[in-house]
């Protein structure tokens, strides 16, 4: 079974999206979809479709990843140490799936959580909000 949705996966999802959910790869800075992304929204796991972020959370780090600092809840994400490639970090994946989506930090005083998830666009679908007709 775990064959086949390996292979459903490399099917449906861009080498690159295979390689940052599935192998815990990270997309170059300033490359993504999302990173520039203002539009209006939610973003979901781009492997299974939950709901991990509203757009209105989404914030310019500069760092070239798209990045929020909150989640649309405590049950979306999984959170778990990484210390990996010599330094100590906090990995976000999906908590239905476990797709790798990338990090969470506690840098973004600016903000009103103070932290910075910085997620790979590629990890992400954006399902725009359609906008009201009637305030066009």
């Amino acid at each position: 079974m775990e064959e086949d949705n390996k292979k459903e996966l490399r099917e449906r999802l861009s080498e690159e999206a295979y390689q940052v959910t599935q192998e815990g790869a990270t997309e170059p800075p300033f490359t993504g979809e999302y990173y520039k992304t203002k539009d209006d929204g939610m973003y979901h796991c781009a492997v299974c479709g939950t709901e991990l972020f509203d757009a209105g959370t989404k914030f310019d780090s500069g760092t070239g990843w798209p990045s929020f600092y909150d989640t649309t809840g405590t049950d979306t994400l999984r959170l778990s140490p990484d210390e990996s490639q010599e330094m100590v970090r906090t990995e976000v994946s999906c908590r239905k799936c476990g797709a790798h989506l990338g990090h969470v930090f506690e840098d973004a005083p600016n903000t009103p959580t103070g932290q910075r998830y910085c997620i790979n666009s590629c990890a992400l679908s954006l399902n725009k909000k359609e906008k009201d007709a009637t305030n066009e």
